[in-house]
């Protein structure tokens, strides 16, 4: 049962992180806008899908990167004007607990990180999706490419694939190559100078082809220069394309399913689709993390005041930023795997919390 210390802090903290919610969007929408006023303001794009395809889902999509910051930012305004009116000291002449003061801060926290989480898994890439498509559209080129050259993936535990090239233009092939293995035996080899694609999603035709088999140690040839072969097969244009945005417009499911397929075939893409779900579950943690840290800054009371705490709370989130950056490119460049490079900062500062939680004015 809530006491009403705890339904004071806990409206307390809930208003103000919702107010700072709606100063900063705000102050966001119109940077954007006045950067990108040439184009969003032309004529040939329609004002109504400026705001309800745009700025309607810009909103989500800046919020889920910055609630974090939000919450820290929150806590340290409050409570320090709490510290300052000596509402901290009277509580704890009044013979309440420390720990006992944290509890609605905890509270408060879950909910805005249960929100965050909901939202960062199901709701928000969904929103970012309709945004990405205007910005596809009308803003900026699309930020679709190919994987390059020498491409090698697995369609299955026992066939694998090589090409030397891929043009997404026309879904065309160079140096095609297909291999079968029985076991650890190779079973069949299909090679073509070209191929294209004949019927979405994996029909293709194979143009001068050659078909190598192997049974019982006997190997048969069939060499076809100028003819043309279809086929069917586990492969698809989408193995050869990367999108540079296509993670953060996929729901966490739709995210898992991607990271099991890319597994089965062998692409190195799957860890970042691993650092991007176990953001979307650490962010709404970091909520809980800087909550506590920003009521252990600002409850003690200073002579700088509400500006040295928010001066604090600046360099706090700034340095958590900074470290979370530095994990995720380890995890990108030098194989750490997603769930370290990504929980890393939480764990460092949650350290950073309990310290400064035990050090803090009781």
């Amino acid at each position: 049962m809530l006491k009403r210390i705890d339904r004071y802090i806990i409206f307390k903290y809930l208003k103000t992180f919702f107010f700072t919610v709606l100063l900063i969007t705000l102050v966001a929408i119109v940077i954007d806008f006045s950067e990108r006023a040439d184009k969003v303001l032309d004529d040939d794009i329609p004002f109504k899908e400026v705001i309800f395809d745009y700025y309607l889902n810009f909103i989500p999509w800046i919020n889920g990167l910055l609630w974090p910051l939000f919450s820290l930012i929150a806590v340290i305004f409050f409570t320090s004007r709490m510290a300052k009116n000596t509402e901290i000291v009277a509580m704890l002449s009044a013979g309440v607990s420390y720990n006992r003061i944290l509890v609605p801060y905890l509270i408060s926290a879950v909910i805005i990180a249960g929100t965050l989480w909901v939202g960062s898994n199901y709701i928000i890439p969904n929103s970012t999706k309709i945004k990405n498509d205007f910005e596809t559209k009308y803003i900026s080129k699309s930020k679709v490419k190919t994987r390059g050259t020498n491409i090698h993936l697995f369609l299955g535990p026992e066939e694998k694939v090589f090409l030397r090239y891929f043009r997404k233009v026309d879904t065309t092939g160079q140096s095609f190559r297909y291999e079968k293995f029985d076991g650890r035996e190779l079973s069949y080899v299909l090679k073509a100078n070209r191929i294209s694609l004949k019927e979405f999603p994996n029909t293709w035709t194979l143009t001068d082809y050659e078909k190598r088999s192997f049974i019982d140690g006997r190997e048969e040839l069939i060499i076809a220069k100028g003819e043309k072969m279809d086929t069917t097969m586990n492969l698809t244009p989408n193995d050869f394309i990367i999108n540079a945005k296509d993670m953060i417009t996929m729901t966490t499911p739709q995210l898992r399913k991607v990271v099991e397929r890319n597994k089965t075939k062998g692409l190195d893409t799957a860890n970042k689709y691993l650092i991007e779900i176990h953001k979307r579950s650490s962010d709404p943690f970091t909520v809980i993390i800087l909550t506590l840290i920003g009521a252990a800054v600002a409850t003690r009371k200073s002579r700088g005041g509400m500006g040295l705490h928010l001066a604090i709370g600046v360099v706090v989130g700034s340095v958590f930023v900074l470290l979370s950056r530095f994990s995720e490119t380890f995890s990108y460049n030098l194989n750490l795997p997603a769930m370290i490079g990504v929980w890393i900062p939480n764990i460092l500062f949650l350290a950073v919390a309990i310290y400064l939680i035990s050090k803090a004015q009781k």
